[in-house]
């Protein structure tokens, strides 16, 4: 069966690791709107109208099984609207918000997103039904986006950066201090490492990776067996080229941009 994972760049890549240590009987095709990246700082109205559209058209002519939102971002503004749509089942990125309450023993956690992530009222429900008893400080980055997006080009990153935009993670109230930072965002897997090497002291690091594969396996009925990647495609291919061999490296057989037939046109608001 394959499966479609759809992200506004590089970012579902975590995901997309995450499936092929499951190991089941999939293919895993994928699509970027690396257009509209980053999606943290386009307008609720703007992604519920493309995004979507966008799936759905290239989930039909590519014969998707299933859909997986691997961006926080999408997930918290299409679900509903993409679920009513969509023919096949579909999956969406939650903020570890849950594992990470269970997991602190200081009750002193961070999530990190994007800003559109933090600030949704679906972020607010998750922090109270699951995190009533801890503080949960959001950090809101779209810089990390673009970090994450570059080390995967292979040009580099700026350690700096990486350090200023974690920073406000770390936070000490009396004997306690930050234990877990809940990473919301499917391109902040990516810079694992980098965080654990500028980071001012150790924490655990919780993404949704492994649960939206477990949650894959529940979904649609398949089988222990080797993942295989398949075909990925850009709606803006040149400024997604430099990150082509990080998905030749996972396997990807193919990367293209996709059909201006296929691409809405709806620009972002101002």
């Amino acid at each position: 069966m394959r499966v479609l994972t759809f992200d506004s760049g590089v970012g579902g890549l975590s995901v997309v690791d995450a499936l092929i240590r499951a190991d089941r009987d999939h293919i895993v095709d994928y699509v970027a709107d690396s257009a509209w990246l980053p999606y943290g700082d386009k307008t609720e109205a703007d992604i519920l109208a493309r995004a979507p559209r966008l799936i759905l058209q290239v989930a039909e002519k590519w014969d998707a099984g299933a859909i997986i939102v691997a961006c926080n971002t999408a997930s918290t503004i299409i679900l509903p609207a993409l679920r009513a749509m969509s023919p096949v089942p579909v999956i969406g990125v939650v903020p570890p918000i849950k594992p990470a309450a269970a997991l602190s023993r200081s009750k002193l956690i961070a999530m990190l997103a994007t800003p559109a992530t933090i600030a949704r009222a679906y972020t607010d429900d998750l922090i109270a039904q699951f995190a009533a008893d801890a503080e949960v400080i959001r950090v809101g980055s779209t810089a990390l986006v673009t970090q994450a997006e570059a080390l995967l080009a292979g040009a580099g990153i700026d350690l700096d950066v990486v350090a200023r935009e974690i920073a406000p993670c770390f936070v000490e109230a009396g004997a306690r201090r930050t234990d877990v930072v809940a990473l919301a965002c499917t391109h902040f897997p990516l810079l694992r490492e980098v965080f654990e090497k500028v980071a001012p002291w150790p924490v655990t690091w919780l993404d949704s990776g492994d649960a939206i594969a477990r949650r894959l396996s529940q979904v649609v009925d398949a089988g222990a067996g080797h993942v295989r990647a398949g075909r990925a495609a850009f709606s803006d291919p040149s400024k997604s080229a430099p990150s082509w061999p990080a998905f030749h490296a996972r396997g990807f057989v193919a990367c293209f941009g996709l059909d201006q037939n296929f691409v809405p046109d709806r620009a972002p608001s101002a």
